[in-house]
């Protein structure tokens, strides 16, 4: 008997998503699971980063933004009246293609989120640093090296710190654009290997251009053409064995 489906953490239904009357995303339906690792794959113009956007309101801040259908997390509205919106980017964080870290020491990169948020005791920030360091696969290259500034670690150890940066505050999800696009294939590696334990805690999405990465690191994928989702399964069978001629194209790179 097959066990039943988890409860969607996030659930999108019918989004339409697009800047100055122009759509970026058409009508789109996807689940969002817990403890999964989901890619987002497709050509560039598909609406990848738009998505991304739209599930932490980051595009409300373009004032052409506009949208119809819904977002919801844990059942609640996303775009609801009521909506804290800075509180909804904590539950919900976001990792950029491009690290910035900001110009202060490595501890002070991690303890500003933090402080922010209200938690002073030091013992306390020191336990949630270390830990998101740990989870990011960072620690025991700079735990040492914490009064240093951020900006001379490498581009890779950057990126892992933007990563436990964001860990640190205890999001619920995780969305990723293009985190490795800039990184040499070792950090690339500890990147993947950080999201494999992660997805236990968390729900991840990870926008990615390179399908090889998607195979690599992800559970389920999804497939956009043109502001379209195409098809989404198991990234396994959505490679394999794929149900549209469309992802087959672009999964050998007729296109793309």
């Amino acid at each position: 008997m097959d066990e039943p489906r988890a409860t969607a953490k996030i659930e999108v239904r019918g989004l339409t998503a697009g800047f100055g009357g122009k759509p970026a995303l058409t009508n789109l339906d996807l689940d969002i699971f817990p403890r999964e690792r989901l890619a987002i794959i497709g050509p560039a113009g598909s609406g990848k980063t738009t998505f991304l956007r739209c599930l932490n309101r980051l595009s409300d801040l373009d004032p052409r933004f506009t949208h119809t259908g819904q977002i919801l997390l844990d059942g609640q509205d996303l775009y609801g009246p009521e909506v804290d919106v800075p509180a909804l980017r904590r539950r919900i964080g976001m990792l950029y293609a491009v690290p910035v870290p900001l110009p202060w020491s490595i501890y002070e990169n991690l303890a500003y989120g933090l402080k922010l948020a209200g938690l002073r005791d030091r013992n306390r920030l020191a336990e949630r640093m270390e830990s998101a360091l740990r989870s990011a696969v960072l620690w025991d290259e700079v735990k040492d090296r914490l009064q240093e500034p951020a900006r001379d670690l490498s581009g890779g150890q950057q990126q892992r710190l933007c990563l436990a940066r964001l860990l640190a505050l205890e999001p619920e999800v995780l969305l990723l654009d293009e985190p490795c696009s800039g990184l040499d294939p070792i950090s690339t590696g500890k990147i993947e290997d950080a999201l494999a334990e992660l997805k236990a805690t968390y729900s991840i999405v990870l926008v990615t251009n390179n399908t090889k990465q998607a195979g690599r690191a992800s559970d389920r994928t999804a497939f956009l053409l043109m502001g379209e989702l195409v098809e989404v399964g198991p990234t396994a069978e959505l490679f394999t064995r794929p149900a549209d001629k469309r992802t087959n194209d672009y999964l050998v790179g007729r296109f793309g």
